[in-house]
C-alpha cells in the first residue's frame, strides 16, 4: 500500500471513505481480490487527501482507476 501514514481524517470523513469503499467492492464480481481492495482503498484515500467528499464520486473515481490500472 502507497504511504499514507500522514493522512488523517475526522470521523464522518472516515465514514464516506468506507461507504464509497463498501460501494466500490459491492460492484465487483465475486470472488474480489485483496488486490483489488487495496487499489480501490488506495484510490478512495488519495482521491479523499485532495478534497473530494461525496461518496458517489470516490466510489466512480476508484472503479475507474480500477479499470484502467488492468488495462
Amino acid at each position: 500500500m502507497k504511504d499514507f501514514s500522514n493522512a488523517a481524517f475526522p470521523p464522518e470523513t472516515i465514514s464516506v471513505m468506507k461507504k464509497a469503499l463498501d460501494g466500490a467492492v459491492a460492484t465487483l464480481p465475486h470472488p474480489v481480490s485483496s488486490t483489488h481492495v487495496q487499489s480501490i482503498a488506495e484510490s478512495i484515500l488519495r482521491t479523499t487527501r485532495d478534497g473530494e467528499r461525496d461518496p458517489k464520486k470516490l466510489q466512480t473515481m476508484a472503479l475507474l482507476e480500477l479499470q484502467l490500472s488492468e488495462r
